[in-house]
């Protein structure tokens, strides 16, 4: 029986892209003599070198070899850390990624890149170091260096070759830092009868013969070291000695790392010798997403679950036979589940709540390389990272965030020498902030750049046929041109962004997400871009409406204010269409039954009520014939389980068993739009 080692290659993946962002992080904000951030970025890249080892990931391995070597050099102060080796290995943790997901997704890499950014790690490791004095021979490459021996008692955790870790590779990993001789114990090992194939009965004295220092070696076993006793002790062994390459020493009592049956011990499948393995695939390509847990938000769940147990017993004891004496212990039973089941819901829901640093962490390296790249000085503030969203609409919304961030970067932030001269300080700043408001989360884009020219939108607008010239709007009717499909003011188009270029994908995707955005600008002054977002996709505020025979659901993000109509403030206009006047507003009225082609109670207009929604800077009113309770749906997908419907975003089904429609405000505003368009309005009486 072998250990399938394919099992934990999720975690190892996990734990790596994990590594890659501190990584990331610690090159961005490294100094000058932070030998703790340095130390802390060799961790994680010694961590994903030795993980990529253990699955037979040769490539990762290798790449990871050459950047840890450049980061020991760094953290033994043999090499000075300056701005361009910052930026290889920036590249580097690119590259890693790129392999890695390669792995991932079973697929291929950009080899040219890879090769592109080992080729300078090589030449940047091959360079003269100013810290670094060897003395080489004329006519040989030996280094002379004081060698040390050290006695290495290894005792693993039975169950360490469970978790995907094989001595073998250890042992391999300390032959690269000298002479090494291994000797096993087998005193553990039980009966045959009683051996499990899966665990580790074996321990090990290594004798080691290196100039390598006891961290050194510490941080080869720093992947099992929770999983293990490990003792290192140095021998009185001082000499001079020609350091070379032969590997690990055999005697009688010697594991050899060459004898192959050595794998049979722990696994038909583990990889043998480096540049000899075969890399462990992954089960499946399909992805299956993962969130890391506290344990407090666990028992919770655990207290509710025991909380419903009590709950159920209780009703079932009263079911068995029931009096209606007993009908006051009944009610009070249900109201318990009832408060059981909305805890238990609320709990659940918060397990899919993750920080918003999740998605803003790309962000620092994004600006970072846009600097370098347009040679603009500008730095990046982040606020309100802790902010909790959904695990499902953080992964949507970041792409969104990406294009509007590479947006005020390359047209929002201006020169320095644009700033100094309009009495700006020349480093530019781009903010992104998050925070909770009234159910929703709002995230900010902002920047303190040259702001948006409303008349060159305007102009641009006409130019492009969007609006008549004769058009009378508002700032933020003008901002909300920007999000017209290929609008864009760029005076030359760039690979970055160009203010505007896009944005009409930016603005649909945060409406998939069931959201909003609205621009605010002063020119000269900045510009920001506020999203508003539903906090998860699985669960929706909504107001019950009833129209004839059918409920349905209003979101109440997209509800304005209900009202029951005033027959004084309606008016009609060209092609039958009746509005309503709301104020400022005139708002177009909607007979929800005869979108949907229903038989409604109500068709008159002056015993209706409207429902005013709005999107997309819309407002419209729904007709309907009586306004039900307010309350949460879990939202079922129509498209999964029927067809897309247009008008419809999904479905719920309520208390009584029945199934209610959800509407998609959006799309309903659009289709009674495009009605008026072509003179195809809704008559009501």
């Amino acid at each position: 029986m072998s250990i399938d080692l394919s099992q934990f290659i999720p975690s190892f993946l996990e734990e790596s892209f994990e590594g890659l962002e501190l990584m990331e992080t610690g090159l961005l904000n490294l100094q000058v003599g932070d030998n703790e951030a340095i130390h802390s970025i060799f961790r994680a890249a010694h961590s994903i070198k030795g993980g990529a080892g253990t699955f037979g990931f040769n490539n990762v391995t290798e790449f990871t070899h050459l950047v840890e070597t450049l980061l020991d050099e760094m953290r033994d102060g043999r090499r000075e850390i300056t701005p361009s080796d910052i930026e290889t290995l920036l590249a580097s943790v690119d590259c890693i990624r790129l392999l890695i997901e390669a792995v991932r997704d079973d697929e291929s890499y950009d080899k040219d890149k890879v090769l592109k950014v080992s080729s300078k790690l090589t030449s940047t490791l091959n360079d003269s170091t100013p810290n670094n004095d060897v003395n080489i021979a004329a006519d040989t490459s030996i280094e002379t260096e004081e060698l040390v021996e050290y006695t290495i008692n290894f005792v693993p955790e039975l169950s360490l070759a469970k978790t995907g870790n094989d001595p073998l590779f250890l042992f391999s990993a300390l032959s690269d830092l000298g002479e090494l001789s291994i000797s096993a114990s087998t005193s553990d090992l039980p009966a045959l009868t009683d051996i499990d194939v899966q665990e580790l009965y074996l321990s090990w004295e290594v004798k080691l013969k290196t100039s390598a220092t006891v961290t050194d070696i510490r941080e080869i076993f720093e992947w099992v070291e929770d999983e293990c006793i490990l003792e290192i002790s140095i021998n009185s062994l001082e000499e001079k000695k020609a350091k070379n390459n032969t590997g690990i020493l055999l005697d009688d009592s010697t594991l050899s790392i060459e004898d192959k049956t050595i794998n049979d011990s722990l696994t038909d499948e583990t990889p043998t010798k480096k540049g000899n393995s075969s890399p462990i695939k992954p089960k499946s390509k399909v992805e299956v997403g993962s969130i890391r847990v506290g344990v407090d938000k666990v028992d919770s769940l655990i207290n509710l679950v025991g909380e419903l147990v009590i709950t159920q017993s209780m009703l079932s004891e009263l079911g068995n036979d029931f009096e209606i004496s007993k009908l006051e212990r009944l009610t009070s039973g249900l109201e318990q589940l009832l408060q059981n089941t909305k805890e238990l819901q609320e709990s659940v829901m918060r397990i899919r709540m993750l920080p918003i640093s999740f998605a803003f962490n790309r962000f620092p390296r994004l600006v970072h390389d846009l600097a370098m790249k347009t040679g603009k000085e500008m730095e990046l503030i982040i606020k309100g990272e802790q902010t909790e969203l959904d695990k499902t609409v953080m992964e949507q919304i970041g792409d969104p965030l990406v294009h509007l961030v590479r947006n005020a970067v390359d047209h929002g932030i201006e020169s320095q020498e644009v700033r100094m001269a309009n009495g700006k300080p020349p480093k530019g700043t781009i903010s992104l902030d998050a925070y909770h408001e009234g159910g929703n989360i709002v995230i900010e884009v902002s920047d303190d750049g040259a702001g948006i020219d409303s008349k060159a939108v305007f102009n641009k607008a006409v130019d492009k046929g969007l609006i008549d010239s004769s058009a009378t709007l508002t700032d933020v009717q003008v901002y909300d041109l920007l999000f017209e499909p290929g609008f864009s003011t760029a005076a030359e188009v760039t690979d970055i962004s160009g203010r505007g270029v896009g944005m009409d994908v930016v603005k649909r995707n945060i409406q998939s997400l069931g959201g909003r955005i609205q621009v605010e600008s002063a020119q000269g002054k900045g510009s920001k871009f506020k999203i508003n977002l539903p906090l998860t996709l699985a669960i929706l505020d909504g107001q019950l409406v009833k129209v004839g025979t059918e409920v349905y659901i209003v979101p109440l993000i997209a509800i304005v204010e209900s009202l029951q109509i005033d027959e004084k403030l309606i008016n009609r206009v060209s092609g039958d269409m009746v509005l309503y006047r709301l104020r400022e507003d005139n708002v177009p009225i909607l007979p929800i039954y005869q979108l949907f082609n229903l038989e409604a109670d109500n068709q008159k207009l002056h015993n209706a009520l409207l429902v005013v929604v709005e999107a997309d800077g819309q407002k419209i009113g729904l007709m309907v014939d009586d306004l039900l309770a307010q309350q949460q749906v879990v939202i079922k997908s129509l498209k999964d389980n029927y067809q897309q419907v247009a008008g419809i975003s999904g479905a719920t089904i309520l208390g009584d068993g029945s199934v209610a429609m959800i509407l998609d405000i959006p799309s309903i505003i659009h289709m009674a739009l495009e009605s008026a368009q072509r003179n195809q309005s809704y008559n009501v009486a």
